[in-house]
């Protein structure tokens, strides 16, 4: 079984990461005895289980992927040993030596997905950009996520927001921020958003604002699903011009991550 190239597997790691999935880079770094793979052999496990490159096959590459899944779950990066030995001792190889893989985990930082490439919209991701998050922006408006109006997102996506969520994984690291330009996107797309596991949705406009926006609904939502969104979004610093709005928004999804991981 020939390996992939190198190159194969980098790119596929920057691909992963870049595309907001966390993985985990698999890499041979000591062995002793007789031994499928060299030093220096590596694989990618996706979340779901599924590899590109091989570093042993059999069983004990199994055991490898069902590790490297758990150590993505906790976020830390390992580096455990493996036995090769005879399978009439019960053991996963066939090989007879010892092979010790580093698991490095390499998770994607907290995407904020801006909903709406207005003044505010630009202006939070360019401070979630400075910050150090991934940043996407979505607008139907095709001028508006243009590299150009808005150069600092990462992902920028022109369509709807039931596209842009089918394309564009959100997880539990994502911070959603809306910020429409009227109150009847807004009911359209709650229901859509409710639907993700987000671990932060937030929605600008005033208290009055959202309650004609929970009025018009499409989908029935109960007090604990709309109980996940954040109106009036953003910390009350008295925010008055965009720039303090953005820092308001980015403030409350700080805090808020450092809620979830406390």
């Amino acid at each position: 079984m020939s390996a992939p190239r190198p190159e194969r597997i980098l790119d596929e790691l920057a691909r992963a990461v870049g595309g907001g999935r966390g993985v985990v880079l698999a890499t041979i770094v000591a062995t002793e005895g007789s031994v499928p793979r060299h030093i220096g052999t590596k694989m990618v496990v996706r979340s779901d289980g599924s590899t590109v490159g091989t570093i042993g096959g059999g069983k004990v590459e199994d055991s490898i992927r069902q590790d490297a899944i758990a150590v993505l779950g906790n976020g830390r990066s390992e580096l455990r040993t493996y036995l090769l030995q005879e399978p009439d001792r019960g053991d996963p190889g066939v090989c007879g030596g010892t092979m010790t893989v580093y698991l490095e985990t390499y998770m994607t930082p907290t995407t904020v997905f801006v909903i709406g490439a207005g003044h505010v919209g630009r202006a939070v991701v360019d401070l979630a950009h400075w910050l150090g998050y991934r940043t996407v922006v979505v607008d139907e408006r095709t001028d508006m996520v243009s590299e150009e109006a808005i150069p600092l997102a990462d992902v920028r996506f022109a369509g709807s927001v039931a596209d842009a969520l089918e394309a564009i994984p959100v997880s539990e690291d994502t911070a959603i921020v809306v910020v429409t330009r009227s109150h009847e996107i807004d009911a359209e797309i709650v229901p859509l958003l409710l639907g993700t596991p987000a671990g932060y949705i937030g929605v600008m406009g005033s208290r009055r604002r959202w309650e004609v926006t929970k009025d018009a609904l499409d989908v029935a939502a109960g007090d604990e699903a709309l109980g996940r969104i954040r109106n009036p979004i953003g910390i009350d610093i008295g925010a008055e011009t965009v720039e303090e709005i953005a820092v308001s928004i980015m403030s409350e999804i700080i805090a808020a991550n450092a809620e979830a991981g406390s």
